[in-house]
């Protein structure tokens, strides 16, 4: 058949329903294309194949997405701490950006300007693709028929049972979005900011009263900001991200809930999961305080705001982003050294943490009772000098 639709794929309940309603809806061929940018195994790959094509799929292609996702966006979410809210890690929404890219050039190959997706028509991913998609190509055709007709997890559920396909009760009741990053959580309970998430719907972390009381230290390097080694062993950035994970759900950590505002302007609410970025932002914050100045790290704080927003609201493209990628990459250049951190039933803090760079232990001056650099008298002066701005204020305000 010409001119096919090019599905963004995940094998999770709502592109699974696409697959069977798009073929029967448009009389063409469906290509499933995943990109995979949680680190599947080959058992996951070849599962999701075989579950593509029995729904009805022609093709199916898996793309690896986690090198583009990680130069282009990751790697400055660490650089800069990036968090939304300064709460939520972004678990996944980064993700979609990647995704959209990858499949653009894949529909480019097949000659067709029509990409699916399974996004609904409340949710923040809808226009995240829908910006990545219209970026690459001009006149693309979005198919999205979740967004379009309306339908609920229970219709989706149900068009597939009549078409012979099971689906497992937990994959009703909730929604789940795994990454390398993170992962997101959603159910009837996050639809009010008055109910609980049950822990039962965390696919990955136990809640700590169930860990075990074993408590490990994870010792990470960095160099110019960047994560290069776990416990003294040297890594790419998959392998190293993947321990981190390990080790992580071992030990609970990264388990949260995010209140806050959607690209459309309504509040919303989701679970999470993220012990990754979890420990990444706690390590490398605690190397940027030994090494960056006080000025640094407050704009760099800020602009990270700006930034978490701006990816968050579909606004990746936008210029402005690439100029404060450049400032983070800026501050990131003595961002090296080695953090140790202690972890225990979803409990994490640093230990300590040392760097070539470190502005603590100067000759200069240093912390504490035995402080050089200054004396007794000169320490009285300086105090004195800066307490007058405060009397003076104080005083006008009597």
């Amino acid at each position: 058949m010409n001119n096919p639709i090019v599905l963004a794929y995940s094998g999770g309940l709502d592109t699974s329903f696409c697959i069977p309603y798009l073929k029967e809806k448009y009389d063409t061929d469906i290509h499933a294309v995943i990109v995979d940018c949680v680190g599947l195994t080959r058992s996951d790959k070849e599962s999701i194949r075989e579950r593509a094509l029995s729904l009805g799929a022609t093709e199916f292609a898996c793309f690896d997405g986690f090198p583009q996702l990680y130069d282009h966006i990751l790697s400055y979410l660490i650089k800069g701490n990036v968090l939304r809210d300064r709460t939520y890690p972004l678990c996944v929404g980064s993700e979609r950006y990647i995704q959209a890219e990858v499949i653009l050039e894949y529909a480019k190959q097949q000659g067709t300007k029509r990409i699916a997706h399974g996004s609904t028509g409340a949710g923040n991913d809808q226009v995240r693709f829908d910006v990545a998609l219209r970026a690459g190509i001009e006149d693309v055709e979005i198919i999205t028929p979740i967004r379009d007709e309306g339908l609920t997890r229970e219709d989706t559920t149900s068009y597939l049972k009549k078409k012979g396909f099971e689906i497992p009760r937990k994959k009703t009741d909730y929604s789940i979005n795994d990454g390398i990053w993170g992962t997101s959580v959603g159910g009837t309970e996050t639809l009010t900011s008055d109910q609980t998430l049950p822990f039962e719907a965390f696919p990955n972390l136990k809640p700590p009263h169930e860990l075990k009381d074993e408590p490990e230290e994870l010792v990470i390097d960095f160099a110019h900001g960047l994560p290069v080694a776990v416990n003294g062993h040297q890594m790419d950035a998959s392998a190293l991200l993947d321990a981190l994970r390990e080790f992580g759900r071992y030990h609970g950590i990264g388990m949260g809930m995010h209140l806050g505002d959607t690209i459309l302007g309504i509040k919303g609410r989701i679970g999470f999961e993220a012990p990754v970025a979890k420990i990444l932002y706690t390590a490398h914050r605690e190397l940027e305080k030994l090494v960056l100045s006080q000025t640094q790290r407050q704009i760099k704080d800020n602009l990270a705001d700006q930034y978490g927003a701006m990816l968050h609201e579909a606004n990746f493209y936008d210029p402005v982003m690439r100029d404060i990628e450049t400032f983070f990459n800026s501050t990131q250049a003595r961002v090296t050294g080695e953090v140790s951190l202690y972890a225990c039933r979803g409990s994490l803090f640093p230990l300590k943490a040392s760097s070539p760079h470190s502005v603590m232990n100067s000759d200069i001056a240093s912390y504490g009772e035995e402080a050089g650099g200054w004396d007794g008298n000169e320490a009285r002066a300086y105090s004195k000098l800066y307490s007058i701005r405060t009397q003076i204020y104080k005083k006008n305000r009597s």
